[in-house]
């Protein structure tokens, strides 16, 4: 049973950093991708950056390219990260993590893209203040 869990939101001022981590557990993270998206009040959810363990291929969103990076942990591989810089106040949202296996879609931007995983983490709250 896929299993998720976010780590490390907050309350940062602008332009500064924060990292989330997802610890997964219950399947094996190299068959799957994994996903981060985020949600603010009102709004709708949507992909953040999606990564494909088996050969590394990442996707951003167009607003967080060169701001924010997604990361598999090298020692702990059940372990997946969101490194966030330069955040801006319209970052606020809260983040989940998320995970499907390859085979649900054509390519990894379509997970970010759909923002329709079948597993889904509880969330963490990104709140970055002006």
């Amino acid at each position: 049973q896929v299993h998720l869990v976010e780590s490390g939101g907050g309350l940062v001022q602008s332009g500064g950093s924060l990292r989330l981590s997802c610890v997964a557990s219950g399947f094996n993270l190299d068959y799957y991708y994994i996903g981060w998206f985020r949600q603010a009040p009102g709004k709708e959810r949507e992909g953040v950056s999606c990564l494909s363990n088996s050969d590394g291929t990442t996707y951003y969103a167009d607003s967080v390219k060169g701001r924010f990076t997604i990361s598999r942990d090298n020692a702990n591989k059940n372990t997946v990260y969101l490194q966030m810089n330069s955040l801006k106040p319209e970052d606020t949202a809260v983040y989940y993590c998320a995970a499907d296996p390859v085979a649900t879609y054509f390519a990894v931007r379509a997970m970010c893209i759909m923002a329709d995983s079948g597993s889904w983490g509880q969330g963490t709250q990104v709140t970055v203040s002006s």
